[in-house]
């Protein structure tokens, strides 16, 4: 005699037993998240030091378990986005030995992301960062003071070209 196979009841999450946002952040070793930190400050240092312009750098520890910092930035030509992907992964590789996991965008040049697991680097010319708005799509995240490191950056810029 052939039975019927078990009718199991398609069990769909709560609201409750999801894990909420302010919590996401505990999923993840505080250890893991400031390593992640230091990796974005670099990139972002490295940015700035190419003349990356409109530097942002997102915390998005509460926002998705997937990454943990977003660096935005804008470059005013190709060369000058290739140059300032080229010299974050120089930086991230050499000074902290980290290895980037994946590149798009070098070919055109408008858009480079580089992913690093923890912290993606997006790279814009400025018409396809206005268009594509990536800091209203992750307004919730929370954007951390950097002035202090694109000050210092654009200083030593300064003296270079004196």
């Amino acid at each position: 005699m052939i039975q019927e196979p078990e009718k199991h009841e398609r069990v769909t999450p709560s609201a409750s037993s999801l894990p909420h946002a302010e919590s996401l952040g505990s999923l993840v070793p505080p250890e893991q998240i400031e390593h992640s930190r230091v990796m974005a400050l670099a990139a972002v240092k490295a940015a700035a030091e190419n003349r990356g312009q409109d530097i942002i750098l997102l915390d998005l520890t509460s926002q998705t378990a997937l990454f943990d910092f977003f660096v935005l930035a804008t470059g005013s030509s190709r060369r000058q986005l290739s140059a300032m992907g080229f010299e974050i992964d120089r930086v991230l590789k050499h000074e902290l030995n980290e290895r980037r996991l994946s590149a798009a965008g070098y070919d055109e040049s408008r858009w480079i992301v580089l992913d690093y697991g923890s912290v993606v680097v997006h790279l814009f010319d400025e018409e396809t960062r206005e268009f594509y708005d990536l800091e209203s799509l992750w307004a919730d995240g929370r954007q951390i003071d950097i002035s202090s490191i694109v000050a210092e950056a654009s200083a030593r810029m300064s003296k270079l070209a004196d």
